[in-house]
């Protein structure tokens, strides 16, 4: 999972702040083929603040798989419905994780 604008350029006082106000990190899937091989990958971190929709911020990648996913073999019929669904449901969130690692690096700033 890579870390992405949205979470480095937060510091962690406004990353608490918007969280507690409802935002939401969110990673996405997506799944490509490249001949005989199907790839089903991370987006970067997406925050999604309080009020947006998770779900639209995804459409990208939902597009690209339902576009590109289907055609791996044997794994596109697999992988494609999967990261589909997870993805219309808002995608995967990694709040949680966000938190943590802001915390860990806070941790290791000297002040």
């Amino acid at each position: 999972m890579g870390s992405s604008d949205a979470v480095s350029s937060l510091s962690p006082n406004k990353i608490a702040f918007e969280i507690q106000r409802g935002g939401r990190f969110f990673v996405y899937q997506y799944c490509v083929p490249l001949l005989m091989i199907t790839f089903r990958r991370n987006s970067s971190v997406s925050f999604i603040r309080a009020g947006e929709n998770a779900v639209l911020k995804g459409l990208p990648f939902t597009l690209l798989s339902l576009v590109l996913g289907w055609w791996g073999i044997p794994w596109g019929f697999i992988y494609t419905p999967q990261v589909i669904c997870r993805d219309l449901r808002g995608g995967t969130d990694v709040t949680s994780v966000v938190l943590k690692r802001a915390q860990q690096s806070s941790t290791l700033v000297p002040r």
